[in-house]
């Protein structure tokens, strides 16, 4: 969909700022040094070419992401609803970030078999995206958003296909670069680490498999 990438999620540096301050001061806690990192719905590339691990792969439907992924990272282009170009049981941390809203219900489901299918025991899904309860006033002026989740929603979702919460964070990030708060750095550290989360509408939702649930 090249022409979603000229209007709605044009390139930005403002984002590659974020997403590296974001990986270095938050996300790289929960990956080790020889960790495999999959990527859903990857766009530019901000998260993957930033987060520190072992093997990195990126998956889009979107033909232009071979452009900006630095060299060390695995480019899978196609449906992330069905990761065949990925082993089974091979990935330690799933991400997706802005990504799940853009997924019809039976398109969702089959993505999170296909996530089950794809991560080793002990392996988590990390998950970024807008709160409806939050933002929505303004959730539908992307007119690609076709599902509506919250917090609450789309953590009974993930429960009923066989993940456990670890950590749901109604308030984690603005909704966007082009809210009033500069894209800095420091800024970013300190908004991260305060109690305080002016214009957060986005959520952070970290998930495990229940036993019993990991594919083969």
């Amino acid at each position: 969909m090249p022409e979603y990438h000229d209007t709605r999620l044009q390139h930005d540096s403002r984002r590659e700022t974020l997403w590296k301050t974001l990986c270095e001061s938050f996300f790289q806690r929960f990956v080790k040094p020889g960790d495999t990192v999959l990527e859903l719905g990857c766009g530019y590339g901000d998260f993957i070419n930033h987060i520190q691990c072992a093997t990195r792969i990126a998956a889009d439907r979107w033909p232009g992401i071979a452009e900006y992924l630095n060299q060390e990272v695995r480019a899978e282009v196609g449906e992330i609803t069905s990761l065949s170009g990925i082993a089974s049981r091979s990935v330690d941390f799933i991400f997706a970030s802005n990504v799940f809203e853009h997924l019809t219900k039976p398109e969702m489901a089959a993505c999170m078999n296909e996530v089950k299918r794809v991560l080793r025991p002990g392996g988590t899904l990390n998950i970024v995206q807008p709160n409806y309860r939050l933002c929505y006033a303004e959730y539908f002026d992307d007119y690609t958003h076709v599902s509506i989740y919250s917090d609450r929603s789309l953590s009974d979702f993930l429960r009923a296909n066989g993940f456990r919460i670890l950590q749901c964070q109604p308030r984690f990030l603005p909704l966007t670069i082009k809210s009033r708060l500069p894209v800095w750095p420091a800024l970013i550290k300190a908004y991260l680490a305060s109690p305080l989360k002016p214009l957060a509408k986005q959520m952070f939702i970290r998930a495990g498999l229940e036993e019993g649930h990991v594919a083969g």
